[in-house]
């Protein structure tokens, strides 16, 4: 596998829709303030955060189990800056839409601004074939708490192509987060 450069991402998005919106280049300032930046690097792609969170809560005593998720576990928002509580965390989606071809996998980690702020932004591999909005995991590790600026970067995705097409793609499996619109919540 080798990693891709900004012109096969460049070609990738624009002749085969891979990701949408693409924004062809960083842009560090909107109306002239600065932002966490997004859009085409060097060696990978921005993506930003929606405005729509699921900020977890833990008023009905939830507990996490990945096989019977419960939905109160979370408030929903649709806000300009999600405030993070200390210790906790936060579900959110992507801005862009993505589609992977068959030959790539890629690695998503998280922005060095928000890392620096105690911020981890987790996202598991976008597997060949896959496509949909990213389903975003937001840890606050600090005790205090943290804002998240909506469409605004938030994590940074690598793209790596093998030498040749695996035998079966997420697609071909019919993967259970195919074509996830929302903050997908875990599926068993």
């Amino acid at each position: 596998m080798s990693l891709q450069s900004d012109r096969w991402i460049r070609e990738m998005a624009q002749k085969h829709g891979m990701i949408e919106p693409f924004v062809d280049g960083q842009v560090r300032y909107v109306k002239d303030e600065k932002i966490v930046s997004y859009g085409l690097s060097s060696y990978g792609y921005d993506m930003r955060v929606s405005n729509e969170f699921k900020v977890f809560t833990n008023v009905y005593n939830s507990i996490i189990d990945p096989k019977n998720f419960s939905e109160n576990a979370f408030v929903h928002q649709e806000v300009d800056v999600c405030i993070v509580p200390p210790n906790s965390f936060a579900l959110a989606r992507s801005v862009e839409y993505f589609r992977i071809p068959r030959t790539v996998l890629t690695l998503c980690i998280g922005k060095s601004t928000y890392a620096r702020c105690g911020i981890i932004v987790n996202v598991t591999p976008f597997e060949p074939e896959w496509e949909g909005y990213v389903t975003l995991e937001i840890s606050n590790t600090t005790p205090l708490p943290a804002k998240i600026y909506a469409n605004e970067g938030i994590a940074q995705v690598l793209f790596y192509e093998a030498a040749e097409a695996c035998e079966v793609s997420y697609a071909d499996r019919k993967g259970k987060y195919m074509g996830q619109r929302n903050i997908t919540l875990p599926v068993a």
